[in-house]
C-alpha cells in the first residue's frame, strides 16, 4: 500500500504544480507566490 500512497501523493503534487504553473505572474503575486515558489508549494501540498 505504501507504493499506492506514494503514487497518489506524487499525482497530487503534480496536479498542484501544473495548476500553479498555469497561473499568471500577477495571480501568483496575489496569492503570495512567485514562479520560484511553485515547485516548493507543490511539494508541500498533501
Amino acid at each position: 500500500m505504501l507504493t499506492l500512497n506514494n503514487a497518489r501523493s506524487w499525482l497530487s503534487r503534480r496536479r498542484t504544480m501544473n495548476t500553479l504553473r498555469g497561473l499568471s505572474n500577477e495571480t501568483l503575486e496575489d496569492i503570495g507566490l512567485t514562479r520560484f515558489d511553485v515547485a516548493r508549494s507543490a511539494r508541500q501540498a498533501r
